[in-house]
């Protein structure tokens, strides 16, 4: 009988694996699933709300993952890994509460790219052996999973002590669920999608928090392509009056963005202009409401979209994205410190290329909306 392990994976920088989990840790239960690109967590509540969280194997020192064969009981290398089903690749339920008590035993620093961030000898100089950066120097993080049933094993060693910590697994619940990753997530309609916009969280943030102070129970989400308010937020329902943020334009800028060059066939430079009907604090405007009207606006639970504050806190940027279906997706990049080294033998190395380019790793959220009635009224009038 074959017990080559299903996972084996090593990681230097424990506290990325902690931020990028934490972003999603509204849930206690998290969805797990190994697959041979990385290790992917999905929490959930009541169907309306889901993050989505995926630790690449860029981000490990080792990742060594073995698809296993189920009608021969056969353990295959991940290189063979295209020839089986997804639906082979371990899929289970376990607390992600418990993973992030586990990921922080040996206490947590930083591990967030900080723009102004000091690297002058003076820093180092006063970097001592019981500061937090010292105190990371030598951790590492071992992820092991065995075999179907077994616990998900979390290794912490730092300066010569080791702690082992087993994680209890648990069938995923719905049986259908043993199908595709993804297949089961709430759907986003990836070519029709009618607005996409791109910005710094920080803005994106600062407006939820202003909001959240009328203690509101809806989030109403408006875009125009045309006419103002191009890109508003409001909320309603609390018990104080309606709130707005409104994302202008700047009616003073020459439209001119200084952050962006691009070159000319002849390989001059110019500096390109920016849609001046687009709000200033965008990089990205994209608005395509549907042809019988000039406006996308579309409702959520408010309480929902704090769930995501985590992320928008802890990312750079955001891409707010919509579908005709009203699903809204907000997904969050973050850039975290160059303390992980890739795999000399290769596969951290391309996953790299692929997806943590830059140790910038992805957090997704996904928000089903509201539906009024006249929404309802004129879809079963469309299907007449």
């Amino acid at each position: 009988m074959d017990f080559t392990p299903v996972l084996s994976a090593v990681s230097t920088s424990t506290d990325q694996l902690y931020t990028l989990l934490k972003c999603i840790g509204f849930s206690r239960q998290a969805s797990v699933q190994i697959t041979p690109q990385g290790i992917r967590f999905s929490v959930e509540e009541g169907r309306v709300v889901q993050g989505l969280a995926f630790l690449d194997k860029a981000l490990f020192t080792s990742y060594i993952f073995n698809v296993r064969n189920v009608h021969d009981g056969v353990t295959q290398p991940e290189e063979d890994g295209d020839f089986f089903d997804t639906s082979l690749y371990p899929r289970f339920t376990i607390s992600l509460s418990a993973l992030l008590e586990t990921l922080q035993i040996f206490g947590i620093s930083d591990s967030l790219q900080r723009p102004n961030q000091m690297t002058n000898l003076e820093n180092t100089q006063s970097m001592h052996a019981f500061s937090t950066p010292a105190l990371g120097m030598n951790r590492s993080c071992t992820i092991g999973y065995r075999r179907k049933g077994s616990p998900l094993c979390i290794t912490l060693a730092e300066a010569g002590v080791t702690t082992t910590c087993e994680l209890t697994t648990y069938e995923v619940e719905d049986s259908s669920q043993d199908s595709t990753p993804g297949e089961f997530d709430i759907p986003l309609q990836r070519d029709a999608i009618v607005f996409k916009i791109i910005m710094r969280s920080t803005w994106l943030h600062n407006a939820i928090i202003e909001l959240d102070s009328t203690s509101p129970t809806v989030l109403s989400l408006s875009a125009s392509p045309n006419k103002a308010p191009f890109f508003a937020l409001s909320v309603s329902g609390g018990p104080f009056s309606e709130s707005t943020v409104e994302f202008a334009i700047d009616q003073e800028s020459d439209g001119v963005d200084p952050a962006y060059k691009s070159f000319n066939e002849d390989g001059s430079s110019r500096q390109p202009k920016r849609n001046k009907l687009a709000p200033t604090v965008t990089e990205t405007f994209l608005v395509e409401p549907p042809s019988s009207k000039s406006r996308i606006t579309q409702r959520y639970r408010f309480s929902l979209l704090k769930k995501a504050l985590g992320a928008m806190s802890a990312s750079s940027k955001v891409s707010i994205r919509g579908d005709k279906q009203g699903v809204l997706s907000l997904q969050f990049m973050i850039e975290l410190n160059d303390n992980a080294s890739t795999d000399a033998s290769g596969p951290s190395t391309q996953s790299a290329s692929r997806t943590a380019t830059g140790n910038v790793s992805f957090i997704d959220f996904r928000f089903v909306p509201l539906i009024d009635e006249e929404d309802i009224v004129e879809d079963l009038g469309d299907g007449l």
